[in-house]
């Protein structure tokens, strides 16, 4: 006999499991939703000392007085960390332990680096022992994560049940006897919706990232939903019959590639050209750059990339193609490699980027005053610093299948980092934003709102459509459309950088 023990989300209870529950039990298995101490009905129970300790134990007790022979512990959100926990002391019960839409807890790591929130990070870095942190109010569950799904009766029953959270299970690190890699089975449900997929785990792990290699192991699984953070809410019935799934092996797995591939080459026909390292940062130099300073062109790549990743993107050969294509057009071309490692490395990367304009505009070969900044992919949400302040110096501002809010799966991201929001600001600054048809949705989702955000106050944009184009298809999309597309970017960004 298998048993589910279902923890819950921050500020939730049991009570938001009684659907899907009800569809485990009626397959056959045993579906205990869990009450941690301080939430739900045992709100009154909530005092200074509760903490992540506490909500390990009262999912270890729960385990000890189970009758079935097998437990699977699933944990939604915040609720992993309570279920590694207690997966981690009772071993020799937990047969599996399902991520449901939730991170990967790390010994000595509190709960709070996981969670979505901005301004919850900013309370508690200031104040980390300021009190239980408030229930959200009604417009503010998408903090922690998308509502995608979620009918109106439903969020308004999550309101009205939500308790304060007591903000020691947030604090508190966790403390685990081994690796929580080696804890049995796991199984990974990812929320489309909330900007969780299998492919985005495929592509970290095709670029080396270590938390993703190690569940590349026949004992870990994924399933993915179309929907937001919340599917006991907007599919309770599906979610049942995805857990179902788990237990009885099925789902993706993730194989390690037997060798390391070789990056396909860039789309365009170019001739190799040398270029000038300065420490992050490349320079791709135009034909008789030494006679007469050029503009250039900044090429920022996306991330979050891991660390240890070999080769680093400027090496790569979209990060080559295009600093060689714009030297053959007669302009610097620039790449560089920043350290946006994490969803939290932003502001780091932000400075990264701003040392690297800086270094280029102090070279005699430069033209100063006429600098381009050129995003991709995550590195969408550093644009929102030049949009917000543009320098007179910078002619445009260019974005390829950019991410332009940050999706609650990532985590915390500081504030400043809305490109959306900061468009209001954008004043004359052109913009030249290339757009593919086969985006992922969650990106796709915040490019729309900020060309509508773009729209409403009057910003200068041009749109670059591909609708058969995939996110990063310089090297993956070998089509005359894709040829186009870079061409016409590159055009829209040179006409702008000698305008005038």
């Amino acid at each position: 006999m298998i048993a589910f023990v279902l923890v819950s989300e921050a500020h939730t209870g049991g009570w938001i499991w009684r659907e899907t529950a009800d569809a485990l039990r009626a397959a056959g298995f045993g579906a205990h939703p869990v009450t941690l101490t301080g939430l739900g009905h045992r709100r009154h129970l909530a005092g200074p000392d509760t903490d992540l300790a506490t909500h390990v134990e009262d999912v270890v007790q729960l385990i000890d007085h189970l009758t079935e022979d097998q437990v699977v512990l699933v944990g939604h959100g915040y609720g992993i960390h309570p279920a590694v926990g207690a997966a981690d002391r009772r071993r020799e019960r937990v047969a599996r332990v399902v991520h449901l839409d939730a991170g990967l807890p790390r010994d000595g790591a509190p709960a709070l680096a996981l969670v979505p929130d901005p301004t919850l990070h900013q309370r508690l870095l200031h104040d980390p022992e300021s009190g239980p942190v408030p229930a959200p109010a009604l417009d503010q569950w998408a903090r922690w994560g998308s509502i995608a799904g979620v009918p109106l009766p439903a969020l308004e029953r999550l309101t009205r049940l939500a308790a304060p959270q007591p903000v020691r299970t947030l604090t508190q690190p966790l403390r685990l006897g081994a690796p929580a890699e080696r804890i049995p089975s796991t199984t990974g449900i990812l929320c489309g919706a909330n900007g969780s997929t299998v492919a985005a785990l495929e592509a970290r792990l095709g670029f080396g990232d270590p938390q993703v290699r190690a569940l590349a192991v026949p004992e870990a699984t994924f399933f993915e939903l179309d929907t937001g953070h919340w599917p006991m809410l907007s599919c309770p019935e599906d979610l049942a019959d995805t857990l179902r799934r788990a237990v009885a092996g099925e789902g993706h797995r993730l194989t390690l590639p037997t060798e390391p591939e070789r990056p396909p080459e860039f789309l365009l026909p170019l001739a190799e050209r040398p270029r000038e390292r300065t420490g992050r940062v490349d320079l791709y130099l135009p034909d008789g750059a030494s006679q007469e300073p050029r503009p250039a062109v900044v090429f920022v790549h996306g991330g979050p990339f891991p660390e240890s990743l070999r080769p680093t993107p400027r090496d790569r050969p979209t990060f080559v193609g295009y600093g060689t294509y714009a030297a053959s057009l007669g302009v610097v071309g620039v790449t560089l490699d920043h350290r946006l490692h994490e969803p939290a490395d932003f502001g780091r990367a932000a400075q990264d980027v701003a040392e690297a304009v800086a270094l280029v505009r102090a070279d005699s070969r430069v033209d100063p005053d006429r600098i381009a900044l050129w995003v991709f992919s995550g590195a969408g949400l550093l644009t929102a610093d030049w949009l917000a302040a543009p320098p007179p110096w910078l002619r445009c501002l260019a974005a390829s299948y950019p991410l332009l809010a940050p999706p609650p799966a990532w985590g915390p991201v500081e504030s400043r980092f809305r490109p959306v929001e900061a468009v209001a600001n954008a004043g004359r600054l052109p913009l030249v934003l290339t757009r593919v048809g086969l985006e992922s949705p969650p990106f796709a989702a915040t490019v729309e709102e900020f060309l509508a955000a773009a729209e409403q106050c009057g910003a200068d944009v041009e749109l670059v459509d591909l609708p058969s184009a995939r996110h990063g298809f310089e090297t993956t999309d070998r089509t005359e459309e894709a040829r186009q597309g870079v061409r016409r970017a590159m055009a829209a960004v040179l006409d702008r950088l000698r305008a005038g």
